[in-house]
């Protein structure tokens, strides 16, 4: 996967993820971050997997595989669910989109191979065809105060149709002479669009995006802004080793209590009739401290351990900020310490999202 190019000639400076190469930032992560509301932001989000499902039966096969109602999609709708184990862990939690002719579904990149096995287990190919399109098209993300009115300009689609989108709903238009499916999405709190196009158009669409006014912006800077709206990320806050109701995935909209049957389910069903998870995805803000290193452990005052740190970031707004997985009992403005050093950083837990105080 090549870098996503800068107008201005500079060299991004390129990370790698679940084996593939990514932008981490332009060389200015702060300015980056400062353009969601100074503007927009422009992100490759190529990095994700993507897979078509073909056929009739297309929608109904992967509703039984999915904690949400696929069937009942009309095309040019969408919807977040999570593909679980027999167990009732996730595996990978996936983005739909209902097209006229197909199914398209995205994953982050370090559930791709649990998400591709699954598929394979569970999919017969004779019924459903399915065919992974990661390689021949691409995504990229606009976010900010101004996303909507750069997308509309470019692509020729009025302002009001892109604000009239239902999250994960889509709609098709052009952009520099190519097709592309525009979807609104939930991942940062700045309003945000998700542009997917065969991967050669990539260029050409960045750099008109970009010379409309939209700030080229890494994933260090794109991290930051997820981890403020407290969407869990599968393979850094979530893992096979997650239940959804622990994910916050009742709050996220991924699981519905009247669809028919999929794997996983009897777990999950269970959790939200009779019963409860022990520990929940939280947020924990640390101030002017150090960010802390992944899965560090979590410390009462009295010394006792209640859960780990997941993702965390240097936030313009909020500081030093976490998602932790904590055990439920732990309350909301509860101070925990970081294990660290000597005496352990203190932070305070609070709700998803972060919000000013």
């Amino acid at each position: 996967m090549t870098s996503s190019p800068l107008p201005s000639g500079e060299f991004p400076a390129v990370g790698v993820v679940a084996g593939h190469a990514v932008t981490l930032h332009y060389g200015n992560i702060a300015g980056e971050y400062a353009a969601l509301e100074s503007g927009a932001i422009l992100t490759d989000r190529s990095v994700r997997g993507r897979m078509r499902l073909d056929g009739p039966r297309a929608a109904e096969t992967l509703t039984g595989l999915v904690t949400n109602d696929v069937l009942a999609l009309a095309p040019g709708h969408g919807l977040y669910a999570d593909a679980l184990s027999p167990k009732g862990r996730i595996v990978a939690d996936i983005r739909v989109f209902a097209r006229a002719d197909h199914i398209l579904v995205d994953v982050p990149p370090r559930a791709r191979a649990g998400w591709d096995a699954l598929v394979r287990k569970y999919i017969n190919p004779r019924s459903v065809a399915y065919s992974d399109v990661s390689a021949s098209q691409r995504q990229i993300a606009i976010a900010g105060t101004n996303a909507r009115a750069i997308l509309a300009a470019s692509a020729g689609v009025a302002r009001e149709a892109l604000a009239a989108l239902a999250m994960y709903s889509h709609l098709d238009a052009g952009i520099g002479g190519r097709e592309v499916m525009i979807a609104r999405v939930p991942e940062l709190e700045a309003e945000c669009y998700e542009i997917f196009f065969p991967a050669d158009a990539f260029g050409g669409i960045w750099q008109r995006l970009a010379s409309a006014g939209a700030t080229p912006a890494g994933l260090l800077a794109w991290d930051i802004a997820r981890i403020e709206n407290g969407r869990p990320e599968w393979g850094l806050d979530i893992d096979e080793s997650t239940i959804p109701q622990e994910a916050n995935h009742d709050e996220l909209h991924a699981i519905s209590y009247t669809k028919g049957c999929y794997t996983g389910q009897e777990v999950v069903a269970r959790i939200h009739f009779r019963g409860h998870v022990n520990r929940h995805l939280r947020g924990l803000r640390l101030g002017d401290a150090e960010v802390p290193r992944e899965h560090a452990p979590l410390l009462t005052l009295e010394g006792k351990q209640v859960g780990d740190v997941r993702s965390s970031a240097l936030s313009p707004r909020f500081g030093t900020i976490a998602l932790v997985m904590v055990r439920r009992e732990i309350e909301m403005g509860s101070t925990l310490a970081v294990e660290g050093d000597s005496r352990g950083t203190p932070g305070q837990l609070v709700p998803l999202p972060f919000a000013e105080e």
